[in-house]
């Protein structure tokens, strides 16, 4: 891990224990890996993704206890959250103002900067919809290594995209 990243983790790291005693919340074992380990990856994971990294530590943590560790780090505005709540719900400790790419294939998410997109007004008609807290633009396309991949096999076409049939 580089030295900005190690930085950048404990700056996270520092922010979660403030707010966790200012809500009075208990700070236990459990939390701090579970937090640690989101802060810690780009990957933009899953709770099961979580759950496993933390297990190896920690293997007497359950799954359930990852899962309300996450949606209480959530409620306290510690981690954001991407994707829809019925669908494999992504968690995401970055709460610096940034933008997402997904890749459609392999499903990869990384977080990119843009002072284009953040100068972008919400339209009027979004805002007719009700209050708006946030916005971030997610660019969805291939990643490079499946983009590599596609141009070595026989598949010509791009992957189909939720609602799409190919």
């Amino acid at each position: 891990m580089r030295k900005s990243e190690d930085t950048r983790n404990d700056r996270r790291l520092e922010h979660f224990r403030t707010v966790a005693r200012e809500a009075g919340l208990k700070l236990t074992h459990q939390r701090l890996e579970i937090f640690r380990e989101l802060a810690g990856t780009e990957e933009h994971p899953d709770a099961e993704t979580i759950f496993r990294a933390v297990q190896q530590r920690m293997p007497t943590v359950s799954l359930d206890t990852v899962y309300r560790t996450l949606w209480t780090l959530h409620d306290l505005g510690l981690v954001t959250t991407l994707g829809p709540r019925r669908e494999g719900v992504r968690f995401d400790a970055n709460l610096d103002r940034h933008h997402h790419f997904s890749c459609v294939r392999c499903g990869l998410v990384r977080d990119f900067e843009s002072a284009e997109l953040d100068g972008l007004r919400v339209p009027d008609s979004v805002r007719r919809l009700g209050s708006v807290a946030d916005a971030h633009v997610e660019v969805r396309g291939l990643c490079a290594t499946c983009q590599r991949d596609r141009r070595t096999s026989r598949d010509p076409k791009p992957p189909a995209t939720r609602g799409e049939r190919r």
